[in-house]
């Protein structure tokens, strides 16, 4: 699946760009997994990670991680890139719902 395509997948898209290695990124794993569960149904989550995902990542402007896209209709609604509250995460994605 091309990226166009997964943020396009569904009316409101989360995109996670993380790297193994990053300890902000394993933090972040668990909560974005929740995040995930909460959103079924309402919206798609994907992550990518950079290390194998590098032309994304630097097409997209990803300049540090973990990064946080939300997309409506294919658009980019919102960005920001290091660790949150789940609960923010979540707040910010069903803003877009």
């Amino acid at each position: 699946m091309d990226y166009n395509e997964v943020i396009n997948s569904s009316k409101t898209v989360l995109v996670e760009f993380y790297a193994d290695w990053c300890p902000h990124c394993q933090r972040m794993m668990p909560i974005v997994e929740q995040v995930k569960e909460l959103l079924e149904g309402k919206a798609n989550v994907y992550q990518f990670e950079i290390d194998r995902n590098r032309e994304l990542a630097d097409e997209n402007g990803v300049q540090s991680i973990p990064t946080f896209i939300v997309y409506k209709d294919g658009k980019e609604m919102w960005r920001q890139s290091g660790e949150m509250e789940g609960n923010m995460l979540l707040a910010k994605v069903e803003q877009y719902l």
